[in-house]
């Protein structure tokens, strides 16, 4: 039997000895991709391919690509481990022809690979073949149908589908084309529905897509019309642990290789009998034993990988998908026992297993499992906080449902009732929570736990649906399924929106067919013109202006423009430039546009970017009209150029010093370089010390006042640039076959293709400014280098005379920031001792208006009635007031009153023997009113705001009146 690594192996040599070049899988984090949240098929790496916007030096391609599929329009997480095939994590076996090969040899690599003994040898009879059947105006595969059968396939196997299912599209414009799929079939125990006589086309799962073959042979306009492209291509993509399903004989992808000594090890983490759990299963009732374990094996595969690749746990975008990751594995391994940290040791489980395809685990491992950890004890620490808010939740609504019929339940039954209201800590809160609950059931009074709220401890806190269902049953609370489930939809159509969104900002066609040369030019007389000529060339590495560039195209808003008249703003493309467009975390360059003459500027540049790979859009101000096929000379602005390389160069030392003394799990995870100062992140779990900052730029000054040659080695192969300079490959970039490294010396070697200084002398003086958590796992340092240094130390050396003139230093060896630093301690100490007098001293106040209290206090229908105003008091100083004027009273209804500031601050008391008669909630209600304000609470204690202080007298005025209303209901 082939292992899994065996059946990746054997696809990739295949395609290699018949002539395609081997690619590693590209990262879980698209490059440059923003239509998408995760790599999720094998073209991804390749788009720009397919699309004319990137040239490569092989025409045939094949990949085990590294794909996740999780939120977005692929949100179906909570499948995962309870079907056989649905998997957050998975390898997608692909080849792919640039205009190279077509349908014939792609149906003739893909049958004798997966039917030859040579090969993977899978049996003839039980395999399908598909095509386009023809629809919406587009023809049917005729060449495909006579491709297979020209392989042998029986003509009765060959089935025919629709637009739906046999025809692939890259966006709503762009390449498109028909496809072809191979399907086996399990055979009859493999449906999930028990039928045994189904006929292929049957969704019951007996019938498993193998692979599919995408046929790229139109192009898709605005209009919809679909034209032949001039050079047809192939993208294929066979799942990996189907795959090994069906080579290794087995019904569900988790019971290959590729899952069974993680779920081993996940059984062992969690003390739990493997086999017992798989010997007791049922499949299609799935008990959280072996379905758990499939969830955590799953899950660790994703979460090794994504970390890997750079993504960190957050509370959005990719980070949040991780997360919900991370945390649905925890609460299974909580649903079997483990309610200690376990999954970070799953990360070495996944290494072991995936190193020889995957061998960066190796590096990352204990990096990841650091993260994992950390996100484990953060998660501990949300649960019991999520389980906390359940329960206050469920004592709030069982005493909002009995406040709301409390007339309608017999006194005698509510004597715990005070007690479980007042909250005090010697009340057995589930003893009054099933007494209260139990007794509104009995007088059939509904009460149920709010399915949004669910939803926020489900997403948030991580309480598992079932389980709060489960505790809500206990309770004897009815679960708002119906709420739980739109909160789930409107959270799913929120991500999936903003991924879509982003998918529409980065899809110009017009700029899409200047990528490819055939954009059409509009001409002030009608009619268009086509490109004049090649774009975008860059010289911007060896010089800072041009002589006689051509502006072949303008842009403004987006829209093909012949010019650009004076003060308009636009783009304009040129067909070479010297100016750096935005990347790899550089600024654009920014300068001028002269005439031919050099004489004058007919443009500010203000900046240069991508908005598709490989044209340079200069964004520029017209001083006056220029027009496309007109020559000017770009000019770069040498002053911001120069302090922008100073702060890149001066990055990537940073980069090495923080590896240096932080250790090699530091990796770049984002950075930002500007004329002004640079910011880097990266990946680290706690807060840089003072001394380590310290030792940090010193290594990197260091460099800097070696003048160490910055050495530039372009066009180097990426294997070679890796493997022997040994360079770092820095997160979230794109890199070609060939590649740009820069080398300071033997202490720092990355991939790059910023612009930087010659000498690290230039740099001046790296000065760090700051040093902070950014998320999860990821510190950010800041610093300024060059004319910014120095300004740095000029407004510090300003700091100190001022700090000088107002504190006295007792010593001379004191440094003014120690010196200000102890004066402003002792500020602070006396600040704290005065304002805890002037609280003494107003409580001292309102205290004394304790023994005049029973001259104010009226009664209403026997109850006695307090309300009194204490201006300039704090909440909890009130709250101490009402609880003294309420023993003093010993039965009865306290109101008080405050302004401070301009605003009001009002607090109910009633003593516990009259919340049967009179509760606070309600007499708050209409007393703040009168203030402009609201507020609710208990029936013993009630608490509002309000912002009209001026009629604070004429509320209190009214709380006799507001007591007698409710007495009288």
């Amino acid at each position: 039997m082939l292992t899994g690594a065996q059946i990746r192996e054997m696809f990739l040599q295949y395609f290699e000895q018949h002539g395609h070049r081997r690619v590693h899988s590209s990262s879980l984090v698209p490059a440059n991709d923003p239509t998408l949240l995760f790599t999720n098929a094998g073209m991804n790496q390749f788009k720009d391919v397919f699309l004319g916007l990137e040239k490569r030096d092989y025409s045939r391609a094949t990949t085990s690509q590294k794909c996740v599929r999780a939120g977005g329009k692929h949100n179906d997480l909570e499948n995962v481990g309870f079907t056989n095939r649905h998997h957050t994590f998975f390898e997608m076996l692909g080849n792919f022809s640039f205009g190279d090969y077509f349908k014939r040899e792609a149906i003739a690599f893909g049958w004798e690979l997966i039917t030859s003994p040579k090969w993977y040898g899978i049996p003839k009879e039980r395999l399908f073949a598909t095509i386009f059947k023809g629809e919406q105006g587009v023809p049917r595969d005729e060449e495909a149908f006579n491709f297979w059968t020209e392989q042998g396939v029986a003509k009765d196997r060959i089935y025919e589908f629709g637009m739906k299912d046999n025809f692939w599209a890259m966006g709503d414009t762009g390449p498109c084309g028909p496809c072809s799929e191979i399907h086996y079939d399990m055979g009859a125990i493999a449906s999930d529905q028990g039928h045994t006589d189904c006929q292929f086309g049957c969704d019951c799962g007996r019938y498993v897509e193998l692979w599919n073959l995408v046929f790229m042979q139109f192009n898709r306009d605005a209009s919809g019309k679909l034209d032949p492209l001039p050079k047809p291509s192939i993208d294929t993509g066979a799942g990996l642990e189907r795959l090994a399903a069906v080579l290794q004989g087995k019904l569900s992808n988790y019971d290959t290789d590729f899952f069974v000594e993680l779920m081993k090890r996940a059984a062992e983490l969690t003390d739990i009998d493997l086999q017992k759990e798989l010997d007791a299963e049922d499949r299609r009732t799935a008990p959280h034993g072996a379905a758990s374990l499939r969830v955590i094996a799953d899950h660790a595969r994703a979460t090794t990988f994504l970390i890997s690749d750079g993504v960190l746990p957050s509370n959005e975008g990719r980070g949040y998908v991780l997360r919900k990751i991370m945390r649905r594995a925890i609460r299974h391994g909580r649903l079997l026992g483990q309610n200690d940290p376990f999954l970070y040791q799953m990360v070495y489980a996944v290494r072991d297993q995936m190193k020889d395809a995957y061998p960066e685990l190796v590096d990352s491992a204990d990096r990841v499992s650091s993260v994992v950890q950390g996100e484990e004890v953060r998660f501990a620490h949300t649960f019991s906080e999520g389980m906390k808010r359940f329960d206050d939740g469920l004592f709030t609504l069982a005493e909002d449902v009995i406040s709301q019929h409390i007339a309608q339940l017999p006194p005698e039954r509510l004597s715990y009732l005070p007690g479980m209201l007042e909250r005090t800590k010697d009340v057995d809160r589930q003893r009054c929570l099933r007494e209260g609950i139990g007794l509104l059931n009995e007088f059939r009074i509904p009460i149920v736990y709010p399915g949004k709220e669910a939803f926020k401890l489900w997403d948030t806190f991580g309480l598992q649906r079932d389980f709060i269902e489960d505790a809500c049953r206990d309770a004897g609370v009815k679960f708002d399924a119906e709420g739980f489930e739109r909160a789930l939809e409107e959270q799913r159509e929120r991500s999936y929106a903003s991924w879509k969104g982003g998918a529409k900002q980065s899809a110009n066609p017009a700029y899409l067919s200047l990528a490819m040369g055939v954009l059409l030019i509009p001409l002030p007389t009608g009619g268009e013109q086509p490109l004049s000529g090649d774009h975008s060339h860059f010289v911007g590495y060896k010089q800072t202006e041009v002589h006689g560039s051509e502006i072949i195209a303008i842009f403004r808003n987006g829209v093909p423009v012949f010019e650009l008249k004076k003060g308009e703003e636009g783009e304009a493309i040129l067909d070479h430039t010297p100016f750096y467009a935005e990347a790899g975390g550089q600024v654009g360059d920014i300068g001028w546009l002269y005439d031919s003459d050099h004489n004058t500027v007919v443009a500010d540049v203000t900046g240069c970017y991508y908005p598709v790979q490989g044209v340079r859009a200069h964004k520029v101000t017209a001083k006056q009209a220029i027009r496309v096929g007109e020559r000017v000379d770009p000019v770069v602005n040498t002053g911001v150029r120069e302090a922008t390389m100073r702060n890149h160069t001066a990055t990537h030392l940073l980069h090495a010093a923080l590896r240096e003394v932080l250790g090699k799990h530091v990796k770049q995870a984002g950075s930002l370089v500007d004329p002004r100062h640079l910011r880097f992140d990266f990946s680290h779990f706690t807060a840089i010390a003072d001394e380590e900052l310290q030792d940090i730029e010193d290594l990197a000054n260091r460099e800097v006042l070696k003048n160490e040659k910055v050495k530039i080695i372009p066009d180097v192969p990426l294997d070679v640039a890796i493997n022997e300079y040994k360079a770092m490959a820095l997160f979230g970039e794109k890199y070609g076959e060939r590649v740009r490294v820069i080398r300071i010396g033997d202490f720092s070697t990355e991939l790059c293709g910023g612009t930087h200084t010659a000498m690290t002398g230039e740099i001046g003086l790296v000065k760090v400014l700051d040093e902070g958590s950014v998320s999860s796992g990821v510190r950010r340092v800041e610093a300024v280098t060059g004319m910014g240094s120095l300004g740095h130390f000029r407004q510090d050396h300003e700091l100190e005379h001022v700090v000088s003139s107002l504190v006295h230093r007792a010593e001379p060896t004191v440094s003014p920031a120690e010196a200000l630093r102890a004066e402003l301690e002792r500020k602070e100490a006396e600040i704290k001792r005065l304002s805890k007098e002037l609280e003494r001293v107003r409580m001292k106040s309102a205290t004394a208006t304790v023994s005049s209290a029973e001259e104010k206090v009226q009664v209403i229908d026997g109850i006695k009635i307090l309300a009194h105003r204490v201006d300039n008091l704090e909440r909890p100083q009130m709250r101490t007031l009402v609880d003294n004027l309420r023993s003093k009273l010993g039965s009865g209804v306290v109101v008080l009153g405050s302004t401070s500031d301009g605003k009001v601050a009002l607090i109910v008391g009633v003593t516990k023997d009259l919340t049967s008669r009179v509760q606070a909630g309600k007499i708050i209600g209409p007393v703040a009113e009168r203030v402009g304000g609201s507020g609710g609470g208990r029936p013993d204690m009630a608490e509002a705001g309000g912002k009209n202080p001026e009629n604070l007298d004429d509320a209190l005025a009214q709380v006799p009146a507001v007591v007698k209303s409710l007495l009288a209901r």
